[in-house]
């Protein structure tokens, strides 16, 4: 098996939010190498929760066109789907790791589809979750 990693949403995010230049090509660069690789994996939350952020919350929003499109090539990734045991998994996590549902989700999706890290800004990095290691792209330009 690939040596897979999870995308989290911050990291399609800043892929396509043209303030921030540095995390900007550091995302798209995560991008181009799961493409290439085959390694990048996403799940449906991570899709939906992107399609809302960029069309609503960066400061030049995109179109729901350009989301739309931009989705569309993140279908090329392998999508993990959600179901009824993996919100049953999240929920464990969620309790046993005390972390919000949301990002029990995130590392139950990971965990399925048999990811070695998660590339996250917002879980804490090092972080170790059911075998899985958090990792934070964007460490080297914190000092900003």
């Amino acid at each position: 098996m690939k040596d897979r990693f999870f995308l989290d949403t911050n990291i399609l995010v800043y892929a396509y939010d043209r303030h921030d230049l540095r995390k900007q090509g550091i995302a798209q660069a995560l991008l181009m190498d799961g493409m290439e690789n085959e390694s990048a994996v996403l799940s449906v939350q991570v899709l939906g929760e992107f399609f809302t952020v960029v069309t609503r919350q960066i400061k030049q929003p995109m179109t729901t066109a350009e989301a739309k499109e931009a989705i569309d090539l993140f279908s090329n990734f392998f999508v993990q789907e959600v179901d009824l045991a993996l919100v049953e998994r999240a929920i464990d996590t969620h309790k046993m790791c005390r972390i919000s549902y949301w990002d029990a989700l995130i590392i139950s999706a990971a965990e399925r589809a048999g990811c070695q890290r998660i590339l996250s800004e917002d879980l804490n990095d090092g972080q170790l979750y059911h075998s899985i290691r958090i990792a934070n792209p964007f460490n080297k330009i914190r000092g900003q």
